[in-house]
């Protein structure tokens, strides 16, 4: 889960079969990557299509994509981004379309600036969450953020980074599954904080925000957490810290133990954040 501190750019999941077929209409530079047979097939689907066909087609075009040799990437990312500098000049470009020409210029003859077309690009403001699943694509674009993982023995990277990538596992691993992610407001369980709790048991987070010269009292949780301070200065009152008290500034980390209510003085207003299990694994 991602929670955004700034605003915050990022591409998640595979994108609506209609968007697809905009960008299949509109991006003739990605047919001859996928395959035309694999491209006709999508242009044939319509939006109330599911299922294993579709889901095989997808799987089969973006690997087509990811695996297509630098050669034919570079020939294809270089005769988009010209027609795209053509075409500012006379309409005005999509998000996409700015987004891929904001890209190449991170990361030349990257397939990885191809592939963002095939996914949902999400923008969220400070204070909105994105939660994601198990084997879902996601990139992190621009932006500041808060990311709560559950544990993971594996990463693996296809484009956009310079470190190394897998692609054959990444598109073998994928679910293929196409929907705008839900973004999470978070929910007020008391003054000055505010929870998001994603729909798995790992973990939840809670965003406090306190302002300058307050003393809140934040509610002990039935689990183990860790505080993590990004903004301000303050001291921390709980039986557990030793002499019971702690100086919190920015950078700060603390590990609170279960059923640990916790006293917040603030000299300065404070932004801190807690992981903790998810409350609905003890319900």
């Amino acid at each position: 889960m991602a929670i955004a501190i700034t605003e915050f750019r990022a591409l998640y999941g595979f994108a609506a079969i209609q968007e697809l077929k905009d960008v299949l209409r509109t991006v003739p530079e990605v047919e001859g990557l996928i395959g035309h047979e694999h491209a006709a097939k999508l242009m044939s689907f319509k939006e109330y299509d599911a299922g294993n066909q579709v889901k095989s087609t997808l799987q089969s075009a973006f690997a087509n994509l990811m695996l297509a040799s630098k050669d034919m990437v570079s020939e294809a990312l270089s005769k988009l981004i010209s027609r795209l500098n053509i075409e500012s000049k006379i309409r005005t470009l999509t998000d996409k379309e700015e987004l891929v020409l904001s890209l190449e210029r991170q990361y030349q003859e990257d397939v990885g600036v191809l592939a963002a077309l095939f996914f949902n690009y999400v923008k969220l403001s400070p204070g909105e969450a994105l939660h994601i699943g198990a084997n879902e694509p996601h990139a992190y674009l621009s932006g500041e953020c808060i990311e709560c993982m559950a544990t993971s023995d594996n990463v693996v990277r296809a484009g956009l980074t310079p470190k190394y990538k897998d692609i054959q596992t990444l598109c073998s691993m994928l679910t293929y599954k196409q929907a705008f992610p839900e973004i999470l407001q978070g929910v007020p369980v008391q003054p000055h904080v505010r929870r998001y709790s994603p729909p798995f048991d790992e973990f939840e987070v809670d965003w406090c925000l306190v302002p300058a010269d307050e003393v809140v009292t934040i509610s002990s949780v039935p689990g183990p957490s860790v505080f993590l301070v990004i903004t301000g200065e303050g001291e921390l009152h709980a039986e557990s810290l030793s002499g019971g008290k702690k100086e919190a500034k920015e950078g700060d980390v603390f590990f609170v133990p279960a059923y640990t209510e916790i006293n917040l003085s603030t000299h300065k207003s404070m932004q801190l954040y807690r992981a903790g299990v998810n409350s609905r694994f003890f319900s």
